[in-house]
């Protein structure tokens, strides 16, 4: 006898022990009229005979499917992480007031886990990891164009400093704080985006930032004072940050753990050439009679496009949010108010609301020597990339002779370097994939570090290229140009295999050491340029490179300590054991008998 069946024998129970004890309107005796009113429904009787067959027929089998047990477990952990979810209930001692309206209390509900939705099986079509590949790559390359958008935004930007500085009379330093504005909102934006994201799903923040995103856009563009250029700017930045903050959880929504480092480079790949390639665009346009404000128009009419697709094509992903969509269809068809998803069940809390999403982060930043190394790492890299929207034009424009728009075509050098770099990753793929199975499916976070202790090698070398032939016109444009191929290469292996190697080994936690790490890089990459212009004049470039190229050849080791002492230092983590909890958890993945 099902669950329900009983609860329906209860009430007719209850019911009748009512009637002999006393016949006035009380609680009791409601409970056991409701209970047995709808115990009297044919059609109640009708659909639970229908559920009952469902569940006898296919439950024993789905329920204990290895991919359906991993998704439920991960669907419950992505509940419990959300803010709110662990919020307690009130309990108030106080005397409970009157129902209304003359009625009397209801009867208590069964069990509600009986009526949370889930999914049916592991090839469930609702599931974004079952959609059809041609759904989910056109979704993949529509969010990629949007993240490069927000990326692409923010170094536009930079060609115009030289043209916006003198129509505001202030100095240069003051017109770079519109890029480096820009970049602090990428620093704040993932505070409120990537909580809002697992709570309401990935869907509505896009659209809301993407919307917001190009509104501050048109703002800049017809601008009439500097400190609105500057207002929108950072809050452009904040709007741009969404994408930057929620498409790789889409990736990961989407596609599973074979395909998803492949999904992930290629948009890391899209996120870091698109400030390199708007530098270059920025330049024409500026040197063109269109003028510095169609820079932000272009960015304007390129992000009203991004929202135009977001709105028409794009599905909901997170499987939470995407159980709640199908839990009101089924309460519209079986009209039983009951059935809901578990993300339904959450409910927002403040105090929980700072814990999660200011305190958490920066408390794994602080004691975790992991995040902080890599963060620190990661932050000096993504500062010096918007440095170079500094340096390139110094040594092409001031040293070469290069007009403003030629001389962003040497960034092209970065970009292949990128590509490259994103090749060698997408190459080692099988290597991944082989030593995955070989352990069961349990991932070992240093098996992400091989590409990274390369690239680190690579990234040193290339600054100190870069410098001592970029100092004087007497060495060819083309020797400097070939340096950021080093340069970029070393950039990509380095933040993709340290990104991922967080993840890793913090998986339960990843979002706030990924926040921690954001906020970190995001304040260098808004920091660097401000002094970048100082520190060549006064060093030179040949020196100036020397010098970060001395931080970088220190920075070095940390991927081989890394995949030499990893696992120790993960050991005697209170945050990453409990990644390795779960990672044994998963060998329970294999078919029951």
């Amino acid at each position: 006898m099902d669950l329900t069946s009983r609860d329906l024998e209860k009430g007719e129970l209850n019911r009748r022990a009512s009637q002999s004890v006393d016949s006035s309107p009380t609680l009791s005796q409601y409970h056991s009229e409701t209970s047995a009113s709808f115990a009297s429904s044919q059609e109640a009787m009708e659909y639970m005979s229908r559920v009952q067959t469902a569940v006898s027929q296919r439950g024993s089998i789905l329920e204990r499917h290895p991919t359906a047990l991993s998704r439920i477990a991960t669907q419950r952990s992505q509940h419990n992480a959300t803010v709110g979810a662990g919020l307690n209930t009130h309990v108030s001692h106080q005397p409970l007031p009157e129902f209304g309206a003359g009625k009397p209390y209801p009867p208590p509900l069964p069990e509600k886990e009986e009526y949370v939705v889930e999914f049916a099986g592991p090839e469930d079509p609702l599931h974004p990891q079952n959609w059809p590949m041609r759904r989910k790559i056109a979704i993949a390359v529509m969010l990629a164009y949007t993240t490069f958008n927000a990326t692409f935004t923010s170094s536009i930007y930079s060609p115009a400093i030289s043209v916006i500085s003198p129509e505001f009379h202030v100095s240069t330093e003051v017109g770079t704080l519109g890029l480096s504005l820009y970049v602090l909102g990428f620093a704040v934006g993932p505070c409120l985006w990537a909580p809002f994201s697992e709570l309401r799903g990935r869907r509505l923040p896009i659209l809301i930032s993407m919307f917001g995103f190009t509104i501050f856009e048109f703002a800049v563009a017809t601008a009439k004072d500097l400190q609105t250029i500057m207002i929108c700017r950072f809050f452009g930045g904040f709007f741009g940050a969404c994408p930057v903050a929620v498409v790789a959880a889409v990736f990961s929504d989407m596609f599973n753990n074979r395909i998803r480092g492949l999904a992930i480079t290629v948009f890391a790949m899209t996120v870091f050439t698109g400030p390199l390639f708007a530098s270059t665009v920025g330049g024409f346009i500026v040197q063109s009679s269109l003028g510095w404000r169609w820079t932000e128009y272009l960015t304007g009419i390129m992000g009203a496009s991004a929202l135009v697709a977001n709105i028409f094509f794009l599905h909901e992903t997170y499987p939470p949010v995407v159980l709640i969509q199908k839990a009101a269809e089924l309460r519209r068809c079986t009209k039983n108010w009951g059935i809901h998803a578990k993300q339904e069940e959450i409910e927002v809390d403040m105090r929980e609301l700072l814990s999660k999403n200011f305190s958490r982060p920066f408390k794994i930043l602080f004691t975790e020597p992991i995040v902080l190394s890599l963060s620190i790492y990661m932050a000096f890299l993504y500062g010096l990339l918007y440095l170079f929207l500094t340096a390139y034009p110094i040594v092409f424009q001031k040293i070469h002779g290069f007009e403003k728009g030629v001389s962003g075509l040497p960034y092209l050098g970065l970009v292949i370097g990128e590509f490259i770099g994103g090749t060698c990753i997408i190459l080692t793929q099988p290597w991944y994939n082989k030593k995955l199975d070989a352990n069961n499916g349990i991932p070992i976070p240093e098996w992400r570090l091989p590409p990274a202790i390369v690239g680190s090698v690579a990234f040193a070398g290339g600054l100190f290229w870069f410098g001592w032939s970029g100092f004087t016109a007497d060495v060819h444009w083309i020797v400097p140009t070939l340096s950021g191929v080093l340069i970029g290469f070393g950039l990509l292996c380095i933040f993709m295999q340290a990104f991922n190697y967080i993840i890793d080994s913090y998986l339960l936690f990843a979002a706030s050491a990924l926040a921690a790490n954001s906020i970190l890089r995001s304040l260098a990459g808004a920091g660097f340029p401000l002094f970048a212009t100082y520190m060549f004049d006064t060093l030179g470039v040949n020196w100036a490179s020397t010098l970060l190229g001395c931080v970088a050849a220190l920075l070095t080791p940390l991927p081989i300590l890394f995949y030499l002492y990893g696992p120790k230092l993960r050991a005697r983590s209170n945050f990453a054991t409990d990644y390795m909890m779960t990672a044994q958890a998963h060998t329970l993945d294999e078919p029951i008998e």
